[in-house]
Order: C-alpha cells, then structure tokens, then sequence
C-alpha cells in the first residue's frame, strides 16, 4: 500500500462520534501511557529525603493538593484546553509551534526556500485578518524578520526542546521500568532486592529495545487494552483506599494544604516539587501525537478517563498513608504499599505491561523527533526505517535505537534508585514544557492574531508555574539533573554545528554556480558527446546550475543525453501533498534537455524507496513535457530566469497525467490510440521495455512527441546518480571556533552521516561521486 495514500485518506478527518470514541480508545496505548505510569513512583521521589512523612499528615495532604492541581493545571487546563489549538495542519509537537512561526513571520533560516512553497496547500495563513501596522503582533513580526539574531534565538529554543525530548526517551524508560519492578521489594529482603532489581531492570529495557526493529503496529494492538486495565486498576484501588482508610482525603485537593505543606517545609518543601512534577511526566505526549489521532479524541480520553483515574490513583495512595506512618524494616512510601497485598503480584504484572507500554510511547517519539530534525536540516542524516506500510509515523532509526539502549542502561546501572532518576527526568520534563509555553506565547500573537496582552497572560501564570518545578529540578544538578542537562548539551551541539555548516555550504554553493549564459554559449551538445541514458545530479541548488556541472563538462569527453537537476528539500509544513510533490522546469531551450526537478517533502513526510521515487520522477518530467506551453518550453523569450516551475504531482496523485510501465516484451514502435489514451512506444528493441501512457491530446506536435521518445530511451538505457563528495573547510582568514567547528565538528558528522546515495537506496553501481573543496 502506497503510505502517501494512507496519510491523505486518513479516517481522522471523520468526525462522527463512534470514530472519535474509537480514536479516543486507540490514544490510550499511544498517548497516555507514560503519563499513566507516573503514579507508581511520584510519591516515592518526593519522600526520598527532602521531606519526611509526619503523623499530622500536613506533608502527604500537601503533596496531593499539589498533584491535584499541577494535574489539573497543566495537563488539563494548558494541553487540553489551549495547546491542542495550535495544530499544524492537523500535527503538533514543538516542530509544528516553530513551523507555525516559520510560515506566519519568515523566521525559517532553511536557505533553499521559495516562493513556490507558499502556494502549497498546508502553507495556510489567515490572509483574512486585516494587518495594523502598529499592532504589537506585527511590530513583533517586523522584529524577528529583521534580526537575525531573533531568528537563531527561536530556533535554538526549538532545538531546547527537541534535544529534551530525546533525554526523556533516555531517562523515561529506565524510571518506569525500574519503578514497575520495584514491587519486588515487599517481597523479599532489601540484599536479596538490591541483586535482584537492576539485572530484572536492565533485561526488560534490553529486551524492549530488542524489539524496536520489528515496529509497534505488530503488538500495538495491545496497548489500549493495557493502559486501559492499568487505569482501571489503580482507579479501583485509589477509590477502595480512600472508602477503606480516609474518606474526607479530598479536603486535601484545597489550595489551603498547599500553603501549609511550604509554611511547614520550608526549603525542604520546596526541593520536593523536583518528585512531585513528575505526576506529569508524558504530559507533552498529548501534544506531540496529535497527528495520529485529533483534537477531540485526545481531550475525551483525558478529560473523562485519564485525568479522574490518575486523580483517584493519587487520592488513595494518600488516603492509605494517612493511616500508616511507622516506618518498617520492609516499608517504603510508594506505589505498591498502598495495594492490597492479595492483588500486588498480579498488579505488579500489569504494572510491567504499563511501564513496557509507556517506554515504547516515548521511545517512538525520540524517533520521530529525530527525523523532523534531519527534515529541518538539523540533525545529520540517518537510516530511517518504515516499519509499517499503514500506519503512518511508525519508523525506526538503528544508530538511535542502540544509542538510547546503551545510554538508558548506564543510567539504569549507574543510579540504581528513583530518586536521581526522578530528578534527571523531572528537569526534562519540565524544560519541554517551558519551551512550549514560550513558543505558544508566540503562536498566540503572531498566529492567533490575538491581544499581546493575552499572551503576556499566558506565559506569566504557566510560565512561573512551571519556572518554579524548574528552579526545584535545577537546584539538583548534582543529584542526577546533570544528566538531562549534559545529553540535550551534547544533541544541541550536533544540531547547531550540522545547521551552521549545511547553511555555509550552501552559501558557497550560491556563490560558486555557473551562469546560465555559459551553458547557453555551448549549444545543445554542451560540446561534447551525448550518450543515452539518464544523469541525475543531486544539488541542494533551487536554482542556478552547480559548479559540479561545469567540473565534468570540462573533463569528461562524453555525457548523458537527459540531464536532471534533482534536489530533495523540506519546507515548514508536516506533509506536501502527492499531487504538488514536484516543482519541474528546464534549464536552457528545449534540445538542451536539461531538467530541474525540486522533490518537496513535509518535516513528517515519508520518503519513498528508489524504485517508486524514481518512477514518479520520470513522470514528472514526462508529464512536464506534455502540458508545457509556455514560452520557455516553446522556444521563445530569454533564457536567462531558470526560476519558472511547474508543480507536477506524484503518478499515483494524477490520474489524468503521464503513467510510465515497463516489461519485457519487444515491440516495434507504434502509437496506439484511443478515445481517451494513447501510447508512445521506444522505437528500439531493449530488454526493459519503457511506455509512457498519456491523455489524448490533440496539442501534442513532433517536437513534444520526440523529446517524450528521447526520454523513454534514456530511461531504457539506465540512470546514473551523481552527486560531490563535499570537504567543506574554513577559509583563510577565519576564526579558530569557525574553523574548529567546520574543519573538525562539521566534517565529523558529513563523514559519519548517510548522504543522498543511502537516503534514495540507490545501487553503488549507478553511482558517480566528485570530490569537491568548499571553502566557507
């Protein structure tokens, strides 16, 4: 099944309520399991050592009036409320806040950037809203168009936020992995516990990861129901808890028991907000997955089962604590105590399910936030693998997938309790949160349209909220909150180098292209031998022609007969239509057969393999030659504006355009005709057979019909992918950090990345690679 087909027919769009129930049920598996695993260890980071559980019960009281209303501010009232709104087309996620940003004031720093890309159908902006000039959203849009240097600040916060997220998918796993198993403590001596835990532990994670090369869509099935009888389960024990041993435990969600839990505490107090801000770890979750599912399924299952089941988890744990303060040889305040002791091994079995559920949740997100990443060209490219030809956003990245494997082990083994692993977590956690409120603040004003007032509302009250479990997190650096901090530092300088230097390259690359009345003073030869067959050059170039052209003009004695000017870029929209795939155009007049071909695709595109991708670029050129009347395709006006595209979609979008097919017969050439098609044939006798099948059309003259030929024949013949083997190096002159971070941090990544070859699978055979020196 063609898996652009899936995207742009997805059953999301429905919006009957037996769909939305069905979506809402299927978010429980995706969504919400990391988020419903929290309660198995909040209680036990916040009671580590900063605060001690008293027989006045002020400290238990206070810590659940303040789960309650971080519960109920920031995942309930933020997410579900607000946040949700600023889809991108349908997408979410801290990519999809800066693509909104990107498209609504042109803060985007990609350099391969058109006007083209404007028309596209998802680069929608509200033209409707009439502009003021001395409104404080246009004066802000003025200023980040203005200064650079407010651009780069936008986009580092972005990173920020993306490198969080790829800490969380470290730490996220081990905490809930090593909490489900920590039921085995009540069941055992703390020796026999201490040799038990970490090898239990790091087989799971070891065993999860193991998996992750096969995809989710094979059990995924599963996980609703999981994450459902999770719910289920500690919803019943918290109400049993609070009915058995504390029914007025809900005075305690007052804001008045928050008062007296900090009065009391004091600086202890406030350390543990650290524990107590992991109740909404996963909460971003929400966000970030909107494109599997909408908007309203997602606040259903939240609004009516996640939030009140999390709630009732919450209030019983506190309930049963309440009445038990002597502190044991094998007591622990934590999850497992609270449940009745006949239900704890099969509950500890669940729990396992969960935390299993909940890991795979983030780890597919570490995943996905990778690839937007190598999209956005920040991150350098890497294998990525469709695990699923139906279900869209279900991929795998090897070198990611063992990296998150060895880096969750070694914290799994290096801290061996939940306390640092809460902290490190917790600083993850809220650093994602506090990037999207800054970015939102944004969205609200530029996008939104709205008072800036509203925003400024916005970003003080969740802002301080969150700046406050920030502050709490930060102030543990040495307990475990370094290690969040030390692996976004580490990603961020791998993304920030891998942009600066794609940025530097293709500034040379602009500086450096040949002329096109260069190219016009060869003729139609290039002043040398045509041979058939197909030259697919890669360039990063939108337009202009490359240097590397130029470099094999003059040194090789022959060149192919169809030559295409192929670049791959991204624009600052979650996906590209198949019908506006293509942006096709020629270089120089018609008997050149020089092509440019510009391949669009989306941050959460997928990227076709060789076979379908090549197929679909034949037809584009095709079905370009076909339907092109204007002057440049009629040999008319100048040459000189290599700039006019036509947008081309994909062979399977166009049902009226040119369709290719080959096979193996021999067959003299003929065109047979219909009412509505007709076929053009190869003249020659070849093995692979190419046929180009396209509508009847009466416009359709000698010279349209022989460049169609010519481009059967060079298919035929084959295609070659050439493409430069880049050194990039500083110029002369810099200064030593440019010159350390293109020579040494730059060149690194280029020569440990996958290119372009990888990215289109294409045999080494058919491909053609020169070495180029960029001076930067």
């Amino acid at each position: 099944m063609d898996l652009e087909s899936v995207i742009y027919k997805n059953p999301v769009k429905d919006d009957s309520w037996k769909h939305v129930l069905v979506l809402a049920y299927q978010s429980l598996g995706v969504v919400y399991g990391d988020l419903s695993t929290s309660p198995l260890y909040v209680y036990k980071s916040t009671f580590a050592e900063d605060i001690e559980h008293s027989d006045t019960n002020e400290e238990i009281f206070g810590v659940l009036s303040f789960v309650f209303w971080t519960l109920t501010l920031i995942p309930l009232l933020k997410y579900v409320f607000i946040v949700l709104r600023a889809d991108d087309n349908g997408e979410g996620g801290t990519f999809a806040l800066y693509s909104l940003l990107c498209r609504h004031a042109r803060v985007s720093l990609m350099p391969n950037t058109q006007l083209a890309d404007e028309d596209l159908a998802q680069y929608t902006m509200d033209e409707t809203v009439a502009v003021d000039k001395k409104n404080v959203g246009s004066r802000l849009k003025s200023l980040l168009e203005k200064h650079r240097v407010f651009q780069r600040v936008l986009l580092v916060l972005a990173l920020i936020g993306a490198c969080m997220v790829i800490g969380d998918g470290v730490l996220t796993p081990a905490i809930s992995v090593f909490s489900a198993i920590s039921g085995l403590e009540l069941s055992m001596s703390k020796e026999q516990h201490k040799y038990v835990e970490v090898p239990v532990a790091c087989a799971i994670l070891i065993f999860l990861f193991a998996l992750q090369h096969y995809g989710t869509h094979r059990v995924g099935c599963l996980f609703a129901p999981v994450v459902l009888t999770w719910l289920i389960c500690i919803s019943t024990i918290g109400l049993y808890n609070i009915i058995h041993w504390n029914p007025h435990v809900y005075q305690a969600l007052s804001p008045y028991y928050m008062f007296k839990f900090l009065k009391k505490t004091q600086w202890g107090g406030w350390m543990s907000l650290g524990g107590i801000l992991l109740c909404i770890t996963g909460s971003e979750a929400m966000y970030a997955d909107l494109g599997h599912f909408n908007q309203l399924s997602i606040q259903i299952a939240f609004t009516f089962l996640v939030y009140p089941s999390l709630i009732l988890a919450y209030m019983g744990q506190a309930a049963y604590l309440s009445k038990h303060h002597a502190l044991e040889s094998d007591y622990r305040i934590g999850f497992y105590v609270s449940v009745p002791v006949k239900l704890r091994w099969p509950v500890l079995a669940i729990a396992i399910l969960q935390a299993v559920v909940g890991s795979q949740a983030i780890i597919t997100g570490t995943f996905s936030i990778i690839k937007q990443c190598s999209s956005l060209g920040c991150f350098p490219k890497v294998k990525i693998v469709h695990t699923s030809s139906k279900i869209h956003g279900q991929i795998y990245i090897p070198e990611i997938n063992w990296s998150l494997m060895l880096l969750c082990l070694a914290v799994t083994i290096g801290f061996r309790d939940t306390k640092r692993m809460g902290n490190a977590a917790g600083l993850a956690v809220i650093t994602v949160m506090l990037v999207t409120t800054c970015l939102m603040s944004l969205v609200i004003v530029l996008c939104w349209h709205k008072s800036g007032w509203l925003a400024i509302c916005f970003l003080l009250f969740f802002g301080s909220i969150e700046a406050l479990y920030f502050s709490a997190s930060l102030i543990k650096f040495l307990e475990g909150a370094w290690v969040p901090i030390a692996l976004s530092l580490i990603f961020l300088i791998v993304m920030y180098v891998w942009h600066y230097g794609t940025i530097k390259k293709y500034e040379f690359d602009v500086q450096n292209k040949v002329p096109i009345n260069w190219l016009l003073g060869l003729g139609p030869t290039l002043g040398i031998v045509r041979v058939k067959g197909i030259g697919l050059i890669h360039t990063e170039l939108v337009a202009g022609i490359p240097a590397i052209f130029s470099h094999f003009v003059t040194n090789l004695p022959a060149f192919h007969q169809v030559v295409i000017f192929l670049c791959i870029k991204s624009v600052p929209v979650p996906h590209v239509a198949p019908r506006e795939r293509f942006l096709v155009g020629r270089i120089g007049p018609k008997e050149y057969r020089l092509y440019r071909c510009i391949a669009r695709y989306g941050y959460r595109d997928i990227h076709k393999d060789d076979m379908e991708f090549e197929k679909d670029l034949i037809c584009s050129i095709a079905e370009f030659i076909r339907s092109d009347t204007s002057e440049y395709g009629l040999g008319l006006g100048s040459f000189e504006d290599d700039t006019k595209m036509t947008v081309v979609g994909t062979s399977s979008s166009n049902s009226e355009g040119v369709k290719m097919s080959e096979d193996d017969q021999d067959d003299n050439s003929q065109i047979e005709g219909t009412s509505e098609l007709k076929e053009v044939k190869s003249p020659e006798r070849v093995k692979k057979r190419v046929r180009f099948v396209v509508p009847d059309s009466p416009r359709m003259d000698i010279d349209t019909r022989e460049e169609l030929l010519e481009l059967m024949e060079a298919k035929e013949a084959g295609m070659a992918f050439i493409m430069s083997h880049s050194y990039v190096r500083a110029k002369r002159g810099s200064s030593w950090i440019k010159k350390v971070v293109i020579n040494y941090g730059y060149d690194f990544l280029r020569r440990n990345s996958r290119g372009p070859t990888y990215a289109l699978s294409l045999p080494h055979a058919s491909t053609l690679e020169v070495g180029m020196i960029y001076h930067v």
